[in-house]
């Protein structure tokens, strides 16, 4: 059973996404909280009385209080093994980039179907990362294009070019938004093979979660190189 958080300040939004989620027999919803700072004391007060975590949060952006980023970047620094899935909107696209930067597995449109909603949970719960190729890849260009120097860019192709070459190969498609299945199918290679040498990149970048490998590559231009 995968435990999930909701973290949305209207409660109707709550609702939807709790009835989506019941829809997956293997999911279930163990706590909501109206802000960034419930979400933060829920989880302190299960950890104090050692009640089992959520695997996977969905938050929202636009929050009193405490906002998502916020909460994210607090939530992953105290409990690394929580995945957060932003939910956003259209016209939230330099929110859903900070999310990503705060540590968020990804991103969800806020009227995502419930068959994806339940997909992109049992992903990020497996460690993948959300990464919808054309939604996901504007919004990191989006943020990269106001974010990134000439320097900073090509420092990051320089840490890009140290990885082997089946490394750089798996993080270019890492970067498209497949899954480690969906790499493991393209290369022809074992699934546990993939896991691994995600698990190396992330080590030779220096970063903690599976998106930021897209984030990184976007940012060392590399999308546009090839």
């Amino acid at each position: 059973m995968i435990r999930v958080m909701l973290v949305d300040d209207q409660r109707p939004a709550r609702m939807g996404f709790a009835l989506m989620v019941a829809k997956d027999r293997g999911l279930q919803v163990i706590g909501q909280a109206e802000n960034g700072k419930e979400a933060l004391d829920f989880l302190e007060s299960a950890e104090r009385q050692q009640q089992l975590l959520p695997d996977v949060i969905l938050m929202d952006v636009r929050m009193p209080v405490m906002d998502g980023l916020d909460a994210t970047s607090a939530i992953k620094e105290r409990y690394p093994f929580i995945s957060i899935v932003i939910l956003t909107t259209y016209d939230q696209d330099d929110y859903a980039f900070g999310g990503l930067s705060a540590g968020a597995s990804g991103f969800l449109l806020k009227d995502v179907k419930t068959a994806d909603l339940c997909k992109a949970i049992r992903s990020v719960y497996a460690g993948d990362a959300i990464l919808t190729p054309r939604i996901t890849g504007e919004v990191i260009k989006r943020g990269v294009d106001k974010a990134i120097s000439s320097n900073e860019e090509l420092e990051l192709q320089k840490r890009f070019a140290k990885l082997g070459r089946r490394e750089f190969e798996v993080a270019s498609l890492v970067s498209e938004g497949l899954t480690n299945a969906e790499i493991a199918h393209r290369l022809g290679i074992q699934g546990d093979s993939v896991k691994k040498t995600v698990s190396r990149i992330l080590n030779k970048l220096g970063v903690g979660e599976r998106i930021n490998i897209a984030v990184l590559w976007y940012k060392a231009a590399l999308n546009t190189k090839q």
